[in-house]
């Protein structure tokens, strides 16, 4: 698809594109097999939480016709005490790494379902490498087991297991991928 463009959030109005695109990916917003079929997002962020990640670093989007139609977002570690259901992530990142690289955590990743499997994630995670890869070592996010489609879309364009685990409720694949 042509004019799609990828650059960094920068606006009131893309960050509440954001969360509207978000909101009709929840688990809660799609049917069962369309979870299965086309993945899902699992965290529903505020604009406030949206905003302050952003004035930290800024948010990766995809846009075509001045419209946010994919987003990868970006949270620094020190965001860990403001979402209390990402607690575990960041203390199983901290737990494997002991503070040997540096990181960022890729938040959430989503596209627009009239966008989707046209290279978008992809061309997502190519703009964050080239804007993050002077910062930080390595980019994480972590992926439920049971949203395979995500998951193997993360392995397809090189990211790596950091760590399997389990929760009450979810197996947690933590993923890396290297942005040197």
């Amino acid at each position: 698809m042509k004019n799609i463009t990828y650059t960094t959030t920068s606006s009131r109005e893309e960050l509440q594109q954001i969360l509207q695109l978000q909101k009709t990916n929840l688990p809660s917003s799609i049917s069962k097999t369309e979870k299965e079929r086309e993945g899902f997002v699992t965290v529903e962020h505020d604009l406030d939480i949206l905003k302050k990640m952003h004035d930290r670093q800024p948010h990766i989007i995809a846009k075509h016709e001045g419209h946010v139609i994919g987003y990868a977002l970006s949270m620094v570690k020190d965001f860990k005490d403001q979402i209390p259901v990402l607690q575990p992530m960041f203390l199983k990142i901290d737990d494997v790494l002991k503070g040997k690289s540096s990181y960022l955590v890729m938040g959430q990743i989503c596209i627009d379902k009239a966008y989707r499997k046209q290279g978008i994630f992809r061309g997502l995670y190519t703009k964050m490498r080239d804007e993050l890869n002077t910062k930080y070592d390595l980019l994480i996010t972590e992926v439920a087991a049971s949203n395979t489609r995500s998951l193997n879309a993360h392995y397809a364009i090189g990211f790596k297991d950091l760590n399997i685990y389990e929760d009450t409720t979810t197996r947690w694949h933590l993923i890396y991928w290297n942005l040197e």
